[in-house]
This record gives C-alpha cells, sequence and structure tokens, in this order.
C-alpha cells in the first residue's frame, strides 16, 4: 500500500509540474516583447561590415524607431515637425538598402520587412498629415 500512496504522490507531483511549465502567462506577451525577442535574434546574428544607418532630423518632436539587422543600410531624412518613422526589417536573409525622407508636418511612415520588390526602396513623402503603410512579406 505504500508504493501505490509513493507512485501516486510522484505521479502527482511530475503532473502538476507539467501542468505548470505548459502555461503561458498572456499578460507579460505584448508587442514590445516581440520586438524584445526580435532584437535578440539580431544580436545573435554575425556582424557584417555592410551595415550603416544615418538618420537626419531638422524638426520638433521628430520621432524614428527602427528595428534592423546587420545587413541593413538605411538613410532616414526627416524635415518638418511631428513626423514618425517605424522600420522593422528583422527578417531578410538579404542586405537591404533603403532611404526614407519626410518632408512636412505630421507624416507617419510605417515599414515592416524586406522582399524582391521593396529591394533598394527610396520613399519620399512630402505633404502634412501623411499616413505609409507597407508590409513586405
Amino acid at each position: 500500500m505504500k508504493i501505490f500512496e509513493k507512485i501516486f504522490i510522484t505521479l502527482a507531483f511530475l503532473s502538476t509540474m507539467l501542468a505548470n511549465s505548459q502555461q503561458i502567462d498572456w499578460n507579460r506577451i505584448n508587442s514590445q516583447t516581440a520586438i524584445d525577442v526580435i532584437t535578440l535574434q539580431n544580436l545573435e546574428q554575425p556582424i557584417s561590415s555592410s551595415s550603416s544607418t544615418q538618420v537626419i532630423q531638422l524638426g520638433d518632436q521628430n520621432s524614428a524607431d527602427l528595428q534592423i539587422n546587420t545587413r541593413t543600410n538605411i538613410v532616414v531624412q526627416q524635415f518638418g515637425d511631428q513626423n514618425s518613422i517605424y522600420y522593422n526589417n528583422a527578417f531578410t536573409s538579404k542586405e537591404s538598402k533603403t532611404a526614407i525622407t519626410t518632408e512636412g508636418n505630421n507624416n507617419w511612415v510605417d515599414i515592416t520587412g524586406s522582399n524582391s520588390i521593396s529591394e533598394g526602396l527610396h520613399l519620399n513623402v512630402k505633404g502634412e498629415n501623411m499616413t505609409i503603410f507597407m508590409r513586405n512579406y
């Protein structure tokens, strides 16, 4: 009878350990944790000498959030006020060259990914209150 109790307690203990390891805390998963994982992946990639980033901003309250890998050459220029650029190029295996220029106020550019169509992309945004979403998969 004692052997049966020991086996039962051991199985109960193991099942609770397995059940806890399979649970996901959905409250801790958000866009920032996903970006952190992408950033860690980029840090693990070998460093290439072909990577360069240049950001020029003239104006007030401009922002540029660039999530790039080591094979990305990007030039960002923002002239005006309250312009935002979000560029995520974490999933490409090829070298990517991109140039983004915004001229005006309150423009928003959001680019994700890279493919053969966006290779050598030169994006010029001139105007006020413009929004551009580009997804390259």
